[in-house]
C-alpha cells in the first residue's frame, strides 16, 4: 500500500485512479481537437491549453472520488460503477460551471466541455469494463501469509472473507500447539524455513497474529523475510491500515504511544485548519442561508415548537458547549429528562425532520460553533455528557477522541453511520481514533469529498 500523509491507499487503487486521471486529460484533449476540425481553427500548441485540461481532469477525478469510484463495489461491479460514473461527471459539470463563472479562462468552453464529457464517460467506462470483465476485485488483492492459528488468527481469517477485502490469506501457521482455532494451519515444526514458505505461497505480506509473543516470536526467520524484501506486520497495524480504524481488541497503549501517529496537534497543521475552517464555514453560511429559512419555516408549520434548539456537547479536552441545530424530533423526544439513543426510523423525528435530516440541512447551525473555534468542518461528532460518562466507562481509549475538536462530519460517520448503542459506539471509536492518530489535511479532504457520497446516498443519515 502507499501511504500518503499517513493514511494507507491500496497500490492498485493509486495506478486506477493515475490510469482514469490520463484518461480524464485525453478525452479532453481529444475534445478540444474535435472542436478545432468542426470550428475551423488552428488547435494550437498543447501548452497553450494546459490549465483547462487539467482543471477538467482534477474537478472529475475528485467528483469521482467523492461518488464512491474506488471504493469496493465500484471496483468489483460494472453496474454500480457506471452509476457512480454518471453522478460523478454530473458533479463534475456543477463544479466547473462555478470554476468557469470565476475563471474563465481556466476551463474548456462550453462545447468542448460537452465533448469532453462524452469522451470521458465512454473512456471510464471502457476502462472499468476491461477491469471489472478480466480481474475485477481480484487486482486488488495482495496475498497475505499469517503465524498465528488462534483467535486472532482467526479475525483476520473473517476480514479476508468479508465481501470486498482487499486481502487474500495465502497460509496459516500454527507457532504453538495451543493454537487450534484454525483447523488447517500448518504447524511450525513442518516448516523448515519461513522464509522460503512465503516465496512459495507467493505472499507478499507476513502478519503476527500471535496470542503469546513471549517464547514463540520468531526473530531470526523474521529478520530474514523482511530481509527478503516482504513486509512484516503486527495485527494491530496490519487491522488499522485494511480497515481505516484502531482496532481496539488488538490495540494496547505502548503500540499508541509509540506509534508515528496523534500529530493533529502540530502548529502547522492547527493553524491551516484553523483558517481552513473559518473560510468554509463562512462560504457554505452565506449560501446555505436559504435552505435554513426555509427548513426553518417547514419546521415551525409542520409542528409547534421552536425552530432551533440548543444542546449540550462534549468538546475538544472535554470542555462542554452549547450545539445549534434546526429541530427535527418533537418538543416532547426527551419527556423523561434522559438523554435518549437515536435509533433507525426514529418515531420522534418530524415529517420535515425526516427529510431535513436526510439532506444534512440540520447541521447547517451548527456552523456558528464552527466560527467560534468550539467545533472543526472535520472531527469526531460531538456527543452529550451523559453518553460520554457512560462510553468512558465501558469502552478504553474512550477519552483520546477529545484530544481534537468534534466535527460536522468525520471519519466515523462516512465509514459507520449508525451509533444508537454501546457496540455501535465502539465501532464509531476505532475510525474516531484512525482519524485522531492519522490526522492530515488529505484525510480531511478525503473525508469531506466522502461526505458528498454520504449526503448523495444516505444509507444512514439520522
Amino acid at each position: 500500500m502507499f501511504r500518503l500523509f499517513k493514511h494507507y491507499v491500496p497500490h492498485a487503487v493509486v495506478w486506477l485512479a493515475l490510469v482514469e486521471f490520463l484518461a480524464l486529460l485525453g478525452s479532453a484533449e481529444a475534445a478540444w481537437h474535435l472542436y478545432a476540425r468542426y470550428a475551423g481553427f488552428d488547435p494550437g500548441a498543447l501548452t497553450d491549453r494546459w490549465l483547462p485540461l487539467a482543471t477538467f481532469a482534477l474537478s472529475n477525478s475528485l467528483a469521482m472520488m467523492a461518488t464512491g469510484m474506488y471504493g469496493n463495489e465500484a471496483l468489483r461491479s460494472m453496474k454500480f460503477a457506471t452509476a457512480r460514473l454518471l453522478a460523478a461527471i454530473s458533479l463534475g459539470v456543477i463544479f466547473l460551471a462555478v470554476v468557469g463563472f470565476l475563471l474563465p479562462t481556466a476551463t474548456l468552453w462550453r462545447v468542448n466541455s460537452l465533448y469532453a464529457m462524452a469522451f470521458a464517460i465512454a473512456s471510464l467506462s471502457l476502462i472499468r469494463l476491461a477491469l471489472t470483465q478480466s480481474a475485477g476485485a481480484e487486482a486488488f488483492r495482495r496475498r497475505v501469509l499469517v503465524l498465528g492459528a488462534g483467535k486472532r488468527a482467526m479475525r483476520l481469517k473473517k476480514l479476508a472473507e468479508a465481501p470486498g477485502s482487499g486481502i487474500v490469506i495465502a497460509g496459516f501457521v500454527a507457532m504453538t500447539e495451543g493454537e487450534r482455532a484454525i483447523a488447517d494451519a500448518m504447524p511450525r515444526a513442518m516448516i523448515a524455513s519461513i522464509a522460503d514458505h512465503v516465496v512459495d505461497l507467493r505472499a507478499g505480506e507476513v502478519v503476527l497474529a500471535l496470542e503469546e509473543r513471549r517464547g514463540a516470536l520468531p526473530l531470526d526467520d523474521l529478520l530474514r523475510v523482511k530481509t527478503t524484501g516482504v513486509q512484516v506486520s503486527d495485527i494491530a497495524s496490519f487491522i488499522e491500515r485494511e480497515t481505516g480504524r484502531v482496532d481496539l481488541a488488538t490495540t494496547n497503549p505502548s503500540a499508541l504511544i509509540f506509534s508515528d501517529g496523534f500529530s493533529a496537534g502540530q502548529r502547522i497543521s492547527r493553524v491551516g485548519k484553523r483558517l481552513f475552517d473559518i473560510g468554509a464555514s463562512l462560504a457554505v453560511l452565506v449560501v446555505g442561508l436559504p435552505l435554513i429559512l426555509i427548513a426553518g419555516v417547514a419546521v415551525k408549520l409542520d409542528s409547534r415548537g421552536p425552530v432551533f434548539y440548543r444542546q449540550s456537547r462534549v468538546g475538544r479536552y472535554d470542555q462542554p458547549f452549547e450545539v445549534v441545530k434546526i429541530r427535527s424530533m418533537r418538543t416532547d423526544a426527551e419527556a423523561a429528562g434522559e438523554a435518549v439513543w437515536a435509533s433507525e426510523n426514529d418515531p420522534r423525528v418530524t415529517r420535515v425532520g425526516h427529510v431535513i435530516r436526510k439532506l444534512r440541512i440540520d447541521e447547517l447551525p451548527q456552523l456558528w460553533c464552527v466560527l467560534k473555534g468550539e467545533m472543526s468542518i472535520v472531527g469526531p461528532r460531538p456527543e452529550r455528557p451523559a453518553f460520554v460518562e457512560e462510553l468512558e466507562r465501558e469502552l478504553p481509549y474512550y477519552a483520546e477522541r477529545h484530544m481534537v475538536k468534534p466535527g460536522l462530519t468525520g471519519w466515523a460517520q462516512i465509514n459507520y453511520p449508525y451509533g444508537a448503542s454501546i457496540e455501535d459506539a465502539r465501532a464509531k471509536l476505532e475510525y474516531d481514533l484512525y482519524y485522531t492518530k492519522n490526522y492530515s489535511p488529505f484525510l480531511d479532504l478525503l473525508i469531506l469529498l466522502q461526505t458528498v457520497r454520504v449526503v448523495l446516498w444516505p444509507e444512514g443519515a439520522r
